[in-house]
């Protein structure tokens, strides 16, 4: 009796886990009806750890087996990646009231309150800061001559800094950062600073040492942050990156701040602090311009610091690296620069319609090295449609600009860096529209006026002073080729030499 019992209570255990693993094998492979097909990855984790550094490569090597619409399972969640132009147009522009939400990220919430704006779901929370956005960058100079004259203003400082380093190998990384934060602080604080001003150091290291460290952080807290019982080692990585994302608001911002608002007028709005103020002042309380600093240093630092000075930072920092790899651009584009302005006059942004290799090069620049390969992910408000698949409400999904870039159908050898693509035969610049850098529809980048006005003008300036020639002492040249998969796809740190021209 005793031996009968054994043998059923192993059975009783044995069909107890089987009916566990069919369970949990036919709950990961199911799918919703009519939904994307795609690749499951391991149970329970899904494709999280076999990305390596460049995921938006492996997706689109998947999308030639379930098409350009197709799922991929990430730890719990299913994301839909929308994998070429025509599909992106589709989701984004075409349904951009059904894809222009923001998947919410636990660890995010944690730090913003629900405050913010680039991760804020799509609603009229949302539409207020982003209206408030960008009608305070008009009303500040963005797309204006005054924005631009802010821009030339800082070229001299930087080309002063540079010459410091009288012809020997540098990293121009933090001269650069100096040099955009600067054109973001006349808009924020409506003053620059020297680039040896103490507060203005801390910011602009706190930005440049922790920025690229968010991504694996938060993505073990989206991933794996639903398995507090199997995984509670990560919930202290949580609680660590929670701590992290907070440093990123120095005191001397703080600071700046409450200086504002010791001398605010109402009437005088001096730069994007005080038009905040005025609008929290107007609000009387309400939840959109929230006074806890949440919301605007979300939006003011974050936003604003981070994406506006770290995105035309490593821009020119790729453009920079291909101009030493490939000395006979950088000439093709001096010669272009000469005959335009000389070797004296400022560049003004109106002088690109006259420099169209210039624009080849940048928008070339644009493709090749896309700093954000899968954007920032989207989420679907509603039920919606696409491509004859059934997207539920709440589906995150991932637009893969890099693929875009890089589609063989429109690019011809799309892994090599040729800016004579974007001209046609009588050397006229072209504006292809497979290139968008800045991603699409009601949710494409706020900044991308100030941006491309910055680029155009800073590397206008930079190769008419000085030409650029790689570190003597470096065994090998500056990798061109791959960077730091952080928060974005940018050059890993590298010397180089200005040779005043």
């Amino acid at each position: 009796n005793m031996l009968q019992r054994m043998f059923n209570e192993i059975n009783v255990s044995t069909s107890f886990i089987f009916l566990t693993v069919f369970l949990a094998f036919f709950y990961w492979y199911r799918r919703p009806k009519n939904f994307p097909p795609g690749p499951r990855g391991v149970p329970f984790l899904g494709f999280y750890r076999f990305f390596g550094n460049h995921p938006a490569s492996k997706m689109r090597t998947w999308s030639k087996k379930y098409g350009p619409v197709m799922s991929v399972r990430m730890g719990r969640q299913d994301w839909v990646v929308l994998g070429d132009y025509e599909t992106i147009q589709q989701g984004l522009v075409k349904q951009g009231n059904e894809f222009s939400g923001r998947p919410s990220i636990d660890i995010i919430e944690r730090v913003s309150k629900g405050n913010g704006m680039i991760f804020l779901n799509y609603d009229e929370h949302w539409k207020k800061q982003r209206r408030f956005g960008l009608s305070t960058l008009r009303g500040f100079g963005v797309g204006k001559r005054s924005m631009e004259d802010r821009i030339t203003e800082e070229v001299a400082y930087l080309n002063d800094a540079i010459r410091t380093h009288d012809g020997k190998a540098f990293n121009i990384q933090s001269i650069l950062g100096n040099a955009i934060s600067n054109n973001i602080c006349s808009i924020v604080m409506g003053r620059r600073f020297d680039y040896d001003d103490e507060r203005f150091k801390e910011i602009i290291t706190r930005l440049a040492r922790r920025y690229l460290t968010l991504r694996p952080a938060v993505c073990l807290r989206v991933h794996f942050g639903q398995f507090p019982i199997l995984f509670t080692h990560l919930w202290r990585v949580d609680e660590r990156c929670t701590r992290h994302i907070k440093k990123l608001i120095p005191e001397s911002l703080r600071e700046m701040v409450e200086e504002h608002k010791a001398s605010y007028e109402q009437d005088n709005h001096r730069d994007f602090i005080d038009a905040f103020l005025g609008e929290q002042k107007a609000e009387n309380g309400a939840k959109t311009f929230t006074a806890k600093y949440n919301n605007f240093y979300c939006i003011m630092y974050v936003i604003i610091f981070v994406a506006g000075t770290e995105t035309t930072t490593s821009t020119l920092r790729w453009s920079l690296l291909c101009l030493i790899h490939d000395p006979e651009i950088q000439d093709k584009l001096r010669k272009e620069i000469f005959e335009v302005l000389g070797q004296e006059k400022i560049p003004a942004f109106e002088d690109k319609s006259k420099m169209p290799y210039t624009r080849a090069f940048i928008q070339e620049i644009y493709r090749h090295r896309t700093l954000l390969p899968l954007s920032v992910t989207h989420m679907t408000n509603e039920d919606a449609n696409i491509c004859g698949y059934t997207i539920q409400k709440g589906t995150t999904i991932a637009p893969n600009l890099w693929a875009v870039h890089n589609d063989p159908v429109v690019w011809d050898e799309p892994n090599k860096f040729k800016p004579e693509r974007h001209l046609d035969a009588d050397g006229n610049f072209v504006q292809l529209k497979h290139v968008i850098p800045f991603s699409v529809g009601p949710r494409h980048c706020l900044g991308e006026q100030l941006a491309r006005m910055e680029v155009f003008i800073f590397l206008v300036s930079l190769v008419q002073k000085f030409e650029f020639l790689p570190d003597p002492k470096a065994k090998v040249l500056s990798d061109n080729e791959n960077g730091s998969s952080g928060a974005a796809f940018v050059p890993l740190p590298f010397k180089i030499v200005a040779k005043v021209v």
